[in-house]
């Protein structure tokens, strides 16, 4: 009787491999026959389907899927189903999520509708994934164009300026002053700053997606990303002690520029004095 049991069980079990094995077939052919006839939307269902059910064909269709979405994509486009396309990436991305294409076809989407921040994270994260290639650097370096002011280079060479900054710091930080934010970080200079002067805990929060990206790599680059704590945030938007664990006893800022007013840095530096600042006695 067990070995009965067993057997039907197998049996159960094989002709259940059979259906899948058969529906992924038809389901494959559908498609094949779909982008034949230019039915993008249809297709791409089809290849949901096939993906789901049968992951491990993904290296196999990956070509044809891809081709399958951005036209299927550029259709929605055309038709201002902007919600559709998004949602047709997102399940792209979810099947594929290191695959550096659809993360620039992504960003690509996003780029052209304006929502250049959004974009920008997306060519970044493809680079990432593949630093040769060529249209995923084109783009991202052409989005930072947008997104990156000027006065940030004219800044950054500035060398009476950085070296004053680094002097306060530093008198700061020995005068008894070790942990620090720095709100609106950009590059991440000034919170380098703080961790060479001796900080013990260096927090750093950046509002645009871009720069805290930037920031991210070059501090990287500086090997302090495990000293510095980076948070893509408002400063207006950060709790204790769910982003940081106390109070801090610094904080440092260069949001001068117009940002003053559009940015609301004044109501910034009141909240952190308020709520993230240890008070003095």
């Amino acid at each position: 009787m067990p070995n009965s049991n067993a057997k039907l069980h197998n049996n159960h079990r094989g002709g259940r491999e059979a259906s899948r094995r058969e529906l992924v077939s038809r389901s494959l052919q559908s498609a094949q026959h779909c982008l034949e006839n230019q039915d993008f939307g249809t297709a791409y269902a089809h290849y949901l389907l096939v993906l789901n059910l049968a992951p491990e064909l993904k290296t196999t269709v990956k070509e044809t899927f891809q081709f399958t979405l951005f036209k299927w994509a550029e259709e929605l486009d055309s038709l201002a189903r902007i919600q559709d396309l998004f949602n047709c990436y997102e399940q792209a991305l979810e099947l594929y999520p290191n695959d550096e294409v659809i993360c620039n076809s992504m960003g690509e989407h996003l780029f052209r509708m304006g929502f250049r921040d959004e974009a920008a994270g997306y060519f970044h994260k493809a680079v990432k994934l593949n630093p040769d290639f060529a249209d995923a650097k084109e783009n991202f370096y052409r989005v930072a164009n947008w997104l990156v002011e000027r006065w940030h280079f004219i800044m950054l060479n500035d060398a009476k300026r950085n070296l004053t900054y680094l002097k306060a710091i530093e008198n700061a930080v020995h005068s008894g002053s070790k942990s620090v934010l720095d709100i609106g970080t950009g590059t991440g200079i000034l919170s380098m700053f703080a961790k060479k002067a001796g900080a013990h805990f260096v927090y750093a929060c950046e509002l645009s997606k871009t720069m805290y990206e930037l920031a991210r790599d070059v501090v990287a680059a500086n090997n302090m990303e495990r000293e510095i704590k980076l948070l893509h945030l408002k400063s207006l938007d950060i709790e204790i002690p769910k982003h940081i664990p106390e109070r801090v006893s610094l904080v440092v800022t260069e949001t001068v520029d117009a940002g003053l007013f559009g940015e609301g840095i004044v109501e910034s530096l009141i909240h952190a004095w308020e709520h993230l600042l240890l008070q003095p006695k």
